[in-house]
């Protein structure tokens, strides 16, 4: 269903504090917290005593109280405290994972400890870059990670879903060139001159003249997506003169069928506008809870007839999703065959604006 030898987001580095963060994670129910200096801790949301989630608990000198009987767990997982007596149970411990801090993200590695090198975690520096404004969100969606992910790679449904915010008749009738590069990274490119701005692209302008868009869906396995989204006005110069959003959607499992949606949309222009990053944040929770809210209806349909494969009858913009899928697979597959199987990431894409025709993409 997903593979663990690879980082995963589990959140906004923000959000881990001396209080204690209950999540999921790939059906493991986990709690984050931070020391008094900062340290950044994961541990199994599960008391070794009578089983007790630790997330009843609270942080005590930088241990984990349980909530239930007072014992208390060091950073290590080991337990340092039984109230009552002197000694604590030998081999009385809470499962610890590796976990990192990068791009003001949390990342959690839930595969054999000693291969988790900091090194893997996946370049997405747009997310906390000098040049680069980011608007970040959440969202939580009761479906398949793995149809999020189809989903962004056929952006061709902003034509049907999302016509009030990011979609018009011009990305679906838009032919798409998708490239599998290095066996690693899907990227499916998208060329849409001189067309009407859809409303989020005109309050972005600041006016609804004509624009030149291009948008490339780029992902890789098993949850890390990014939607490059430029644009300019007609007659201006691409280089000098584009809007560049790099919109990162990134994945995590929660079990099989729910998952969690992090969200960042770095921008390149306007950095001080406050309000300009109001309206962002409020058309990209209104866009995901448009997919959401299909996708849900989807994968209740999906298990209703037992998981079958899609799509059942293939069309042109399937390509992308499944390139996708196929890179996935095989990723699960090569650590089943080896538990100690691990693939790097790859770059997703570097600083500059994209300067290729649609003609050059297809080469």
């Amino acid at each position: 269903m997903w593979p663990k030898n690879c980082w995963y987001v589990a959140g906004f580095a923000r959000e881990a504090t001396q209080t204690l963060l209950k999540r999921k994670l790939l059906n493991q129910a986990v709690i984050l917290w931070r020391t008094a200096a900062g340290k950044l801790i994961a541990m199994e949301d599960r008391c070794a005593h009578r089983l007790v989630p630790l997330s009843t608990g609270k942080v005590v000198n930088d241990q984990v109280e349980c909530g239930y009987h007072g014992l208390r767990f060091g950073q290590d997982g080991a337990c340092s405290h039984v109230p009552g007596q002197d000694s604590v149970p030998k081999n009385s411990r809470v499962k610890t994972f590796p976990v990192a801090e990068r791009h003001a993200l949390m990342w959690i590695w839930f595969g054999a400890a000693d291969l988790a090198d900091e090194a893997l975690i996946p370049d997405l520096h747009w997310n906390d870059a000098p040049g680069w404004t980011a608007v970040t969100g959440y969202s939580h969606f009761n479906c398949d990670y793995r149809l999020i992910n189809d989903n962004l790679l056929d952006l061709s449904h902003e034509t049907y879903i999302h016509k009030h915010t990011i979609g018009n008749d011009s990305v679906a009738d838009s032919p798409v060139v998708s490239k599998v590069i290095n066996g690693r990274v899907v990227r499916a490119h998208r060329e849409m001159p001189d067309i009407d701005p859809p409303p989020f692209f005109a309050a972005m302008q600041g006016h609804r003249g004509k624009i030149n868009r291009w948008q490339i869906a780029i992902h890789m396995a098993p949850g890390f997506n990014m939607t490059e989204a430029g644009f300019h006005s007609v007659g201006s110069d691409r280089q000098t003169d584009a809007c560049l959003t790099r919109p990162l959607h990134l994945i995590t499992p929660e079990t099989e069928h729910t998952s969690h949606y992090f969200w960042s949309l770095p921008r390149n222009f306007r950095h001080d506008d406050a309000e300009l990053s109001s309206k962002i944040y409020d058309a990209v929770m209104h866009t995901f809870n448009e997919d959401r809210e299909l996708l849900e209806i989807q994968d209740k349909a999906l298990q209703a007839e037992g998981m079958p494969q899609i799509p059942q009858t293939a069309v042109k913009t399937d390509i992308a999703p499944v390139q996708g899928r196929r890179l996935l697979a095989e990723m699960i597959q090569r650590e089943k065959d080896d538990p100690r199987f691990v693939l790097p990431p790859a770059p997703l894409a570097d600083d500059a604006i994209v300067t290729m025709s649609f003609a050059e993409a297809a080469e």
